[in-house]
């Protein structure tokens, strides 16, 4: 009997935990398209109410304010990234083929435009990069961890004998594998065409069958 009156009791508080959670999770969906388009700083509790049909009241109940609203779509962004391109990859065995699928992965998701505004994360890098502040660090905690994410599966290939590279090619190949994937990404934004990741995809497949490798492993970068 005392726990069903406990039960009763904490139903009503997960209940309202449960609407304020999915409201905060729809609220953000707006969030993260919207400043994939206009940009960190055109994020306000007022512009988000309007793009959303949310109140303002009930927006800043969630957030608290707008640096908390920034860091909040930061965080969401970063969820929906890791779901539609490393979870894909992590599917494949690590080495040259998660490295292949991850960049195949990175590619649609721009290309598919899962934010509206192409890469989040292209686009306030840009923005953030000369303000310092929490919402910058968000942003270099989230590239950090992407750049390093890819530099570990390069490594992990050359470990295999997937790819001839020493440590410094390990490092070169890393870093320009994002960079082709980026240009794609702002290329094809500025003028509305997906050549761009055609393009992208060839570079990609060129850079690693330089550093040796096998033909039939990189099958996902054809075009």
């Amino acid at each position: 009997m005392v726990e069903s009156v406990e039960i009763s009791a904490r139903a009503p508080v997960d209940g309202r935990r449960a609407r304020g959670d999915a409201s905060r999770r729809a609220v953000l969906t707006y969030a993260t398209d919207l400043v994939s388009v206009e940009g960190l700083d055109g994020l306000s509790i007022g512009r988000l109410a309007e793009a959303s049909g949310h109140s303002k009241s009930s927006i800043a109940g969630l957030f608290q304010n707008k640096e908390g609203l920034q860091l909040a779509t930061i965080a969401a962004a970063r969820t929906v990234f890791m779901a539609v391109v490393v979870e894909p990859a992590r599917e494949e065995e690590r080495g040259l083929t998660r490295l292949v699928s991850l960049m195949h992965h990175l590619i649609e998701y721009s290309r598919t435009r899962v934010f509206a505004g192409g890469c989040f994360f292209v686009a306030v890098s840009v923005e953030v990069d000369s303000k310092p502040g929490p919402v910058r660090d968000a942003v270099r905690a989230a590239m950090a961890d992407w750049y390093g994410y890819v530099e570990a599966q390069v490594r992990a290939a050359a470990d295999a004998g997937e790819l001839a590279l020493d440590a410094e090619g390990v490092e070169l190949l890393a870093f320009q594998l994002p960079a082709i994937y980026e240009q794609s990404n702002s290329r094809s934004l500025l003028y509305g065409s997906e050549r761009p990741y055609v393009l992208a995809r060839r570079a990609m497949r060129a850079l690693l069958a330089q550093a040796g490798a096998d033909a039939a492993a990189l099958r996902l970068l054809d075009t």
